[in-house]
């Protein structure tokens, strides 16, 4: 199960990644709008770091996307 969980947060910060590069916004500007650490989305991205729910919505808010976009993503 451990490594399923970390296959999660893996594909998670990619989607995010690629949201972000597709909405051409740079880590800086979203971690301005969402109110958080440009180094705490970095990690998020890079799958290191354990994402809550309500960050989540944090990075839906600054991204200007539903939070359901967020999580359609495949494992």
């Amino acid at each position: 199960m451990k490594k399923d969980y970390t296959q999660l947060k893996e594909e998670f910060g990619k989607h995010l990644k690629k949201v972000r590069q597709g909405k051409k916004l740079p880590l800086r500007t979203v971690a301005i709008n969402c109110d958080l650490d440009d180094s705490q989305i970095s990690k998020i991205e890079n799958g290191v770091w354990d994402v809550q729910l309500s960050t989540i919505f944090e990075l839906a808010k600054g991204l200007g996307v539903e939070p359901k976009e967020l999580l359609d993503f495949k494992i």
